[in-house]
């Protein structure tokens, strides 16, 4: 674990929160910034596992001794103060000029369990299919949109049979004009490119081998860039556990992925720091 990071996101998490008008109860042991905290930590080191990183920040002096239970209780009733920090961390990323937009699966199990799955009491509309990867899963996608440097400006988790277009309006109604918006193969549509260029955005997306349609030769270099950024960014989240999570309830499955993304934008956010 970095030190210096840790403190950098109890900072973070801190200020904004106050900042927010956020005030904790005079008989809280231990902050809402530091409950938070340990999400973070959980997500960046230990794959999303909170009882671990519950322990070692203990251990290691970073936060006073909680129950697990307790801090369960207490993240839970944080999670509207997490879904805004994320939110105020996407607004106020300044975008230039490219971003790229692709989903990722969030499965819960297996197609084989799905029936028997306690986590999604309705199996219809949460089975679907991984091209990439041949694979058929039970849970959600995740929707979302990055920057050239992969940090998240919009995201939306949803049903996994629903298709990549379904959300795409919503997750780049953030985005200032005069941004060229870069996509697979699965996001060809001639009615998405012309709703966008009302909205003074370009739309950009792989074609298909049989269309008679060609990407520029200026385009094709920075398609294949931001293609293989996000990819990367899917590997990190990988490493994270984001595609292992363990939850019991559907509010605990998206404290985890509200988490996991507001940890990548954090750790992007401190590496330009630490740099620059």
């Amino acid at each position: 674990m970095d030190a210096l990071y840790i403190i950098y996101v109890y900072v973070q998490l801190d200020d904004t929160l106050k900042r927010m008008g956020h005030c904790d109860h005079h008989h809280a042991r231990i902050s809402t910034a530091e409950i938070l905290t340990v999400a973070i930590v959980a997500s960046r080191y230990f794959q999303n596992h909170h009882e671990r990183a519950l322990q070692v920040l203990y251990l290691t002096g970073y936060i006073p001794k909680i129950s697990v239970s307790r801090f369960n209780r207490r993240l839970h009733q944080a999670s509207d103060e997490l879904m805004t920090l994320l939110d105020d961390m996407m607004t106020q990323r300044q975008v230039k000029t490219a971003c790229v937009v692709d989903t990722m699966p969030l499965p819960v199990c297996n197609k084989g369990y799905a029936e028997r799955c306690q986590l999604i009491p309705q199996v219809k509309g949460f089975v679907g299919f991984v091209a990439a990867k041949n694979m058929w899963f039970c849970g959600w996608r995740l929707h979302w949109i990055c920057d050239a440097y992969g940090f998240p400006l919009g995201f939306d988790i949803v049903p996994a049979v629903w298709h990549e277009l379904t959300t795409l309006q919503a997750i780049t109604g953030n985005l200032p004009s005069a941004v060229t918006i870069y996509a697979d193969g699965a996001y060809v549509s001639h009615l998405h490119g012309s709703l966008f260029a009302e909205d003074g955005l370009t739309f950009i997306s792989k074609p298909h081998r049989n269309m008679k349609r060609t990407l520029s030769p200026e385009h094709e270099p920075i398609l294949f860039h931001v293609r293989s950024k996000i990819e990367a960014m899917h590997s990190i989240f990988e490493r994270m556990g984001m595609q292992r999570l363990h939850a019991v309830t559907q509010l605990g499955f998206g404290i985890k992925v509200y988490a996991s993304l507001l940890t990548h934008a954090l750790r992007i956010t401190f590496d330009e720091l630490i740099l620059y």
